[in-house]
């Protein structure tokens, strides 16, 4: 063990030179051996591949009448003529619906075969190559061929490294002698000079000298070793006598280093102390005012995500009932009883959005209560089909419900119509044109009852879905021009867990989403209908008015404002990118531009129509539900000849209305006069 140990951990040159010749040669012996046999051994399976598929498919053609003609006994005899190649242990020919029709057996070989054999498929495996070729006919597939062969590759490959070991052991015996006898050219000179290092090291005698011994590079070595021992031997002496002289000033140094190094200590002290106090503080400081700008941020967000969601349906009230209230603009009763509904409509969304704010004040107090009792899904169900259907068909969107609805939970019945509720409009507002929405109710076997609806939208992504349930976090839809306040899946989560139940989201990016709620099941009621009106049509006239606005009721509003001034015909566009190409088509004299739309913003239609010499000319109002400040000088400043507020002032919507008209007429004057000139 401890000759193995030397041999491996050479301590002498001359073993550490026999030990890099012997591990170099055994290194380029192993590499050269390696390839050469695996080479040899990749053209053998190459070579051995080769053959056999040639004998598969001279089988496959002798065979080939025998499966044209059913001959099983040709078929068999054919096979047999594998007798004459021992390595080969088994075929088979199968037919082209995959049925074993003839095989053959090597003696002493396993029978076995496939249940079916792949066409044009091989592979080794265990010391085995498995082989399958089609027979083809004229183009026509009539079976295949199946050989299991030995490969023989295990037998070729230990003869291979039983004569690569030999021819190693040989190399390596004759490189050990080679080096016995030459070592001593190289190692001699280099151990003269390790001797007389080891005796300057020994003594501190620098005047010794090492012989030389040769005139090669170990020469120049010994050459080199003696001047660096004459420059040690001067500069040793020139040393000793510095060292002297320096020994007394280091001692009076090193007194002064010792008061300047106490003065230092209590100054970095004082440092510390201040510097970790002025940290503390600033540390404080940065957390106060990090928790301002959060803060402020909350609170700017919040009162401009509410301005604008509370002032949309403040102005289809505003506006209808300014209408109802106004003796120049007379109504039908049945008109009255439309624009009363609308103001009704308009105004529980308005009381939907307060709620949601003071339901999720309360929650988060813990000041809600429920009256948890049964509840019949048949009935709360049909009634939020009958809220929800009409946003659907605005939006071309399919309502699916079950047609049989049996069952009741244990719910608060006001909260679990507000959740349901919330969930569908969800669905419908961020689902495609043309989408579908599916309500569907199955029983959990804990005893609950899931209700889950699934969109066809564009789904959400792993990171929106995350932040789905936080405040003021609209399903990744921020400047989509959707209704809602971003918290009505908060206040739907934290009510559904305040009922005992759960509530879950899966969804697919291109496919859509689920959103599901569990509750516990106990039994059911009946159901109620509502009816819903249709609205009047609108007026023709001379000067036309493009009215850009994704809100029906806000639409509603403004043609029956429009269907009082004879002089007007209005047109209408539900998204940005129609109403431009409308405004390219029809020319208008005015256009009325929400700024919330879906597909192109307010802001980036501005810019089209502005862009384009078509429709440059056309004056464009502003009328938008974002009233801040900010909001009306950054609209003015991107080009809007003026900037009006919802709800409406039919006031002042007529008045800037009749301003845009006048321009719109002067610019036209002025353009006939410039083509009247000479």
């Amino acid at each position: 063990m401890s000759a193995v140990a030397r041999w491996w951990r050479p301590r002498l040159l001359r073993q550490k030179l026999l030990a890099v010749v012997l591990l170099t040669t055994l290194a380029a012996l192993l590499v050269a051996t390696g390839c050469v046999i695996a080479y040899d051994l990749r053209a053998y399976q190459r070579g051995l591949l080769g053959d056999m598929r040639t004998q598969a498919e001279l089988i496959g053609h002798i065979s080939a009448a025998a499966l044209a003609f059913d001959d099983r006994r040709l078929a068999g005899e054919n096979l047999a003529l594998l007798r004459l190649r021992p390595g080969i242990q088994a075929g088979a020919i199968y037919t082209a619906a995959g049925a074993l029709f003839a095989s053959y057996t090597a003696p002493g070989q396993a029978g076995a075969f496939p249940r079916r054999a792949a066409a044009d498929d091989a592979s080794f495996a265990g010391g085995t190559l498995t082989l399958s070729r089609r027979i083809v006919d004229n183009g026509e597939p009539l079976g295949t061929v199946y050989l299991r062969a030995d490969d023989g590759l295990l037998g070729r490959a230990a003869d291979y490294l039983a004569i690569s070991a030999g021819a190693m052991l040989l190399a390596m015996l004759i490189a050990y002698l080679v080096m016995r006898r030459l070592h001593h050219l190289v190692t001699q000179p280099i151990l003269a000079i390790a001797a007389i290092a080891g005796e300057v090291v020994a003594t501190g005698d620098y005047s010794r000298r090492a012989p030389r011994l040769s005139d090669d590079e170990v020469a120049r070595l010994v050459d080199s070793f003696n001047r660096m021992l004459g420059e040690i031997e001067a500069r040793t002496g020139a040393l000793e006598g510095s060292n002297r002289a320096l020994a007394s000033e280091a001692g009076q140094r090193a007194d002064a280093q010792h008061e300047v190094m106490r003065l230092n200590a209590e100054l970095e002290q004082r440092v510390h102390e201040r510097t970790g106090q002025l940290e503390r503080a600033n540390g404080e400081l940065a957390l106060a005012m990090a928790e301002a700008s959060r803060a402020n941020q909350a609170k700017t967000a919040f009162l401009s995500s509410m301005s604008h969601e509370l002032r949309t349906p403040l102005n289809a009230i505003l506006g209808f009932a300014q209408i109802l209230g106004s003796d120049k603009l007379p109504t039908t009763a049945e008109q009255k009883r439309e624009f009363a509904g609308h103001i009704l409509k308009s105004g529980r969304h308005l009381l939907t959005l307060i709620n949601e704010v003071l339901d999720l004040a309360k929650i988060e107090s813990g000041a809600v209560a429920l009256s948890l009792e049964p509840v019949a899904l048949a009935e709360i169900l049909h009634e939020c089909r009958d809220m929800t259907e009409p946003l659907a068909g605005a939006r071309g969107v399919h309502l699916l419900f079950p047609e049989r609805v049996e069952g009741s939970v244990e719910a608060d019945r006001t909260r679990l119509k507000q959740i349901l509720l919330n969930l569908l409009s969800n669905a419908i507002k961020y689902n495609r044109a043309g989408g579908a929405v599916v309500l569907d109710i199955a029983a959990r076997p804990d005893g609950r009852l899931r209700l889950a609806v699934q969109d066809t939208g564009h789904g959400l992504t792993a990171e929106q879905i995350e932040r789905l349930f936080q405040p003021f976090n609209r399903l990744g839809q921020e400047g989509g021009g959707e209704e809602g306040s971003g918290i009505g899946l908060v206040v739907t989560k934290r009510l559904v867990e305040l009922m005992g139940g759960a509530i879950g989201v899966s969804s697919s990016v291109g496919v859509g989403s689920l959103f599901w709620i569990e509750l516990r099941a106990v039994a059911a009621p009946a159901l109620a209908v509502v009816a819903a009106a249709a609205p009047a049509p609108a007026a023709a006239a001379s000067a036309t008015l493009l009215y850009v606005e994704d809100n029906p009721a806000n639409l509603r509003l403004v043609e029956e404002i429009v269907r009082f001034r004879p002089g007007l015909r209005l047109l209408a566009a539900p998204d940005g990118h129609l109403g431009i190409e409308m405004a390219r088509a029809h020319l208008p004299d005015v256009i009325l531009m929400d700024l919330n739309l879906p597909c192109v913003g307010g802001a980036e239609a501005l810019r089209v129509l502005r862009g384009d010499p078509r429709t440059a000319h056309i004056p464009v109002i502003a009328l938008t539900a974002n009233a801040m400040p900010r909001d009306v000088e950054r609209g003015l400043a991107l080009g809007f000849a003026d900037y009006l507020t919802k709800p409406i002032n039919i006031d002042e919507f007529g008045a800037a209305v009749d301003r845009a008209l006048a321009a719109a007429a002067g610019r036209a004057g002025a353009g006939a006069a410039r083509e009247a000139r000479p």
